[in-house]
């Protein structure tokens, strides 16, 4: 059975249970707080690096997709200006599906100050047709020692609620530590995924005891996963944390981690969207069920 049968049997299954977009949200998805807050995130975001503008057939299938993640508890949406036209796309589907109030909009920094930084900055309000951004990240570190503080600045002055740095790259973990030991951070953005665990070894520690939020990209593996699993059928102690796909089971693994506050794998299809999201429900593994899930993984 390949990830679309598994996701078409997944979504018959949340169907029966009457999960649909109009009820979704008196479904209680799993939600965690922001270090140092009393705001709370729901557990699966919404990565938009194929965010595109495009057809009419394409763009009808990207606001289906970002209304169901809406109506499914989603609030966490993750862009940057390097994504194309992710954010010109994304700012003209939350005006037309009237829902900025009701998302979390981060967006990231990918220039130095004295580089266009700050000009490429106010483009990123102007694409997204917000006033206020939620989060803004220093992109894979680029420009970070004069970004932060321009950042900061617009902090202070009500525009950007929360700062942060990413990467995706575990070539520039060490150069990350430093950054975080460096600045301070209220998040952060790291590859994390069964099959790429070693942000868990130094990253995710630190960043428990800094108290600083994780948003975990890449959680499904650049589809390294799915590949790895190929048609194998879920094993059956995967229901006992209330899993019905790989996805839900891969992303479960990430979102159980104590250090991470929200997984954001891609979606531009709302099947995508209620898989993925069915992984915000129900039970997470614990220590010993994580443990499992690697070692089953690793034997494959």
């Amino acid at each position: 059975m390949n990830r679309r049968q598994l996701i078409k049997q997944a979504t018959g299954v949340a169907l029966s249970l009457n999960w649909n977009p109009l009820k979704a949200r008196a479904v209680k998805v799993i939600s965690k707080t922001i270090p140092g807050t009393s705001e709370t995130l729901p557990v699966i975001g919404l990565g938009t690096n194929r965010y595109s503008i495009g057809d009419a057939e394409h763009q009808a299938c990207l606001k289906q997709a970002l209304r169901t993640f809406h109506e499914h508890g989603g609030t966490l949406i993750d862009t940057a200006p390097i994504y194309r036209s992710s954010e010109t796309i994304l700012g003209q589907l939350i005006k037309t599906l009237g829902i900025r109030d009701q998302l979390f909009v981060a967006t990231k920094s990918d220039r130095a100050a004295d580089d266009s930084g700050p000009e490429r900055l106010a483009n990123s309000f102007t694409q997204l047709q917000t006033e206020q951004l939620d989060l803004v990240q220093s992109h894979n570190l680029r420009g970070v020692d004069t970004m932060l503080p321009v950042l900061r600045e617009q902090q202070i002055a009500g525009r950007i609620r929360y700062v942060g740095i990413t990467t995706s790259r575990g070539n520039q973990f060490t150069e990350f530590l430093d950054v975080m030991n460096k600045y301070p951070l209220d998040f952060i953005q790291v590859n994390y995924s069964l099959v790429d665990r070693e942000a868990a070894e130094r990253i995710l520690p630190l960043a428990v005891d800094k108290g600083i939020a994780v948003l975990a990209n890449l959680p499904l593996g650049r589809g390294a996963l799915f590949k790895k699993v190929g048609d194998r059928p879920l094993p059956d102690w995967a229901i006992e944390f209330d899993c019905t796909s790989w996805a839900q089971f891969f992303l479960k693994y990430v979102i159980s981690h104590p250090a991470v506050n929200c997984a954001i794998p891609g979606m531009t299809q709302s099947r995508h969207v209620v898989d993925n999201l069915g992984a915000a429900l129900g039970r997470l593994p614990d220590a010993a069920e994580r443990r499992r899930q690697e070692q089953y993984l690793d034997g494959l």
